[in-house]
């Protein structure tokens, strides 16, 4: 079953995300994670078949991992662990919502680059560094960097986010709070990319959200899944290009071979564009976890 839309009556609304519907319970917060898939800042038409669900079981499987090491916002993650309002909606929650406290996020994204890929190689080929920071020259494509690098960002309500230095995250979030956020996401990546590397998957890049709860820094949202996140087959990794990934990527170079405007409203997708991309998040769940999506 897809999920598009996630409709709980008597469920309060706390908030909606290109793909995630968020509702109020008691203090804490419930994440639903559908099957909507936006591609340059819109949402398609078309559900992309267990998407939510690969988002929501890869958080869990990393919050677990890593939950000695940052503490994380996870209450409960199944269903029957749930408050009673929500158990007449079990069968849209199951496998793709999160119970979680209600943190209040931090007003700074924090991508972690170990590759030179994305904006990232666009940025490094025009001045020589990524966001600033300078890095050696003569480098390649998607060639892996000397040492993570931590480049926040702004959140963006619209459009893209904007990347920032480490004296502006500061600015917005203060010196102290910069400077975990700053040793936590490489800290987080660099763990996160060695255990994947041993299972032939390469983590290029990622992003992180913290949020502040009872004042202390918690990691929020979702965790090193393939929208947050440019994973890469270790096979089919070669320096001097942009290497296949597990994630919409497969959608986006469509859009551009039908040459979409990037405006609303989006096309529909083919059938096996949609079954590919499907394809590719079950598999990067799969390479992981070591186990199918059950």
């Amino acid at each position: 079953m897809t999920l598009m839309e996630t409709k709980l009556p008597g469920v309060k609304q706390f908030g909606r995300g290109k793909v995630r519907d968020i509702f109020e319970v008691g203090e804490n917060l419930l994440i639903v994670a559908t099957d909507r898939l936006s591609a340059f800042d819109v949402v398609l038409p078309d559900p992309i078949p267990d998407k939510g669900r690969v988002l929501t079981q890869l958080s869990k499987f990393w919050f677990e991992k890593f939950r000695d090491v940052v503490p994380n916002h996870v209450v409960a993650t199944e269903v029957a662990d749930f408050p009673n309002v929500l158990k007449p909606y079990a069968s849209r929650l199951e496998g793709r919502s999160m119970l979680v406290r209600k943190a209040k996020p931090l007003p700074v994204e924090c991508v972690v680059r170990g590759y030179l890929a994305g904006s990232g190689w666009n940025d490094y080929q025009k001045t020589g560094a990524v966001c600033g920071i300078s890095l050696p020259e003569g480098m390649m494509q998607a060639e892996k960097l000397p040492e993570p690098i931590f480049t926040p960002s702004t959140k963006a309500t619209t459009g893209h986010d904007e990347n920032i230095t480490l004296e502006q995250a500061a600015a917005l979030v203060g010196e102290d709070v910069a400077r975990e956020i700053g040793l936590a996401s490489p800290d987080l990546y660099a763990r996160a990319a060695e255990y994947a590397r041993e299972r032939d998957i390469i983590i290029a890049d990622t992003k992180f959200e913290f949020g502040i709860y009872q004042g202390k820094l918690m990691w929020i949202d979702e965790a090193l899944t393939p929208d947050s996140s440019r994973f890469w087959a270790a096979d089919e990794y070669r320096i001097g290009t942009s290497p296949p990934s597990f994630d919409k990527q497969y959608v986006r170079d469509y859009l551009l071979v039908i040459k979409w405007d990037k405006k609303p409203p989006a096309p529909r997708l083919p059938a096996e564009v949609i079954e590919g991309t499907a394809k590719r998040y079950r598999e990067a769940y799969r390479l992981i976890t070591g186990k199918p999506l059950d």
